[in-house]
């Protein structure tokens, strides 16, 4: 639970043509089952859809995962969007097949955690709990 009592909210998106999504929905049962509460986009969502639904969930972290090689380009506009919108309360992460050169320039944009494809369960819940811990109320 965080400071108000509440579920952490996460937000889980698949966005662009990418349509492999076993891994983003192994970690939606491991945040399930650590007791906060996931909803998962579906696939093939856009930028701006993610971020629409992210900040009408009222999520406290929205976690994109990415195994197209699409970060660069479908990031920038998740984040820009959410800024747009003063919604960049929201924190973001990024999973999935990310290579190191970029993980700076993501870090950059405003992505506070990145988390690669062999990340453990344990470790995602444990770093969710200590992003929103990190951040405080709303």
């Amino acid at each position: 639970m965080n400071d108000d009592n509440r579920s952490i909210r996460v937000l889980l998106a698949k966005v662009g043509l990418d349509g492999h999504d076993r891994g983003v929905k192994i970690v939606a049962r491991a945040l399930r089952d650590a007791g906060m509460d996931v909803i998962y986009s579906g696939l093939h969502r856009t930028p701006e859809e993610v971020a629409t639904a992210a900040m009408q969930e009222d999520v406290d972290i929205l976690g994109v995962s990415i195994l197209s090689g699409a970060h660069m380009t479908v990031i920038p506009k998740i984040m820009a969007r959410l800024r747009e919108e003063s919604a960049d309360d929201i924190i973001v992460t990024a999973g999935g097949v990310i290579p190191d050169e970029d993980i700076d320039k993501l870090h950059e944009l405003g992505v506070q955690k990145i988390l690669l494809q062999d990340t453990p369960p344990d470790e995602i819940v444990s770093s969710f709990r200590a992003l929103v811990e990190a951040r405080g109320e709303r």
